[in-house]
């Protein structure tokens, strides 16, 4: 039985899944992950890629923060690959009970998932940061330089900025999630951002399943690593 049958076995003998899901998940919608050979952490910039994703940033220099932000981090025109909509299939037949994402992208909830815990935040959601008025992110990308409220004051996104701490509504949700599965598939992960992916610690059910392109500290804990591309995997399963 090679690893994809594998994987397919422990999903049919499971009913209560959670998916966490990493930059990988959404590479082949054309969106760039952090620490493949073309991530993010190759770009050359002016700071390292920390310094220009972090809260010091934005307040110390926003121009700078939004000109690396609208440059590599606008998506809205991105879609659901083979991973959302399995993951759909999978929702559909009551096997999935939440997915747990590191990614900003919002393409699980286009996907139409159910239950998607964003606890790194979202680009979709945005805010003034002195009379918190609610903008998109369409107004985000398109308006020319710093985004700023009617009442002046500048616009933040509703993303977790290196130096901030995880939303806890959304990292509460994902604690019981984890808590209280069957099965955890980690997909596309390096497993090296804390404290999100410590959230793996607290998983106690049958199956731990990890797919990743690389190695990650959490494999000696796995029931399953597959070293593969996600699409590779997931084209092949029912």
């Amino acid at each position: 039985m090679d690893n994809i049958e594998k994987l397919q076995k422990m999903i049919e003998e499971c009913n209560n899944i959670v998916f966490f899901s990493g930059a990988g998940v959404s590479v082949d919608s054309g969106i760039k992950d952090y620490r493949s050979k073309d991530g993010l952490y190759s770009i050359k910039s002016k700071y390292p890629v920390e310094y220009m994703l972090s809260i010091d940033i934005f307040y110390e220099n926003p121009q700078e923060f939004y000109e690396f932000y609208k440059a590599n981090f606008n998506c809205l025109d991105a879609k659901p690959n083979i991973v959302h909509k399995y993951l759909k299939k999978l929702e559909d037949r009551k096997k999935l009970k939440a997915i747990v994402t590191q990614n900003i992208d919002g393409l699980h909830t286009k996907a139409k998932c159910s239950n998607v815990y964003e606890i790194h935040g979202t680009i979709y959601k945005n805010y003034c940061l002195k009379c918190h008025k609610s903008y998109d992110a369409n107004y985000v990308f398109n308006c020319d330089g710093i985004p700023l409220c009617d009442c002046g004051s500048i616009i933040k996104p509703y993303v977790v900025l290196y130096g901030e701490m995880l939303p806890s509504e959304a990292y509460n949700k994902s604690l019981y999630a984890i808590s209280n599965a069957d099965m955890l598939i980690v997909a596309g992960t390096s497993l090296c951002v804390e404290p999100a992916s410590s959230l793996i610690n607290l998983f106690n059910g049958k199956y731990l399943v990890i797919i990743n392109k690389t190695a990650t500290p959490y494999d000696k804990k796995a029931d399953l690593v597959i070293n593969e591309s996600l699409r590779t995997v997931f084209e092949k399963l029912k």
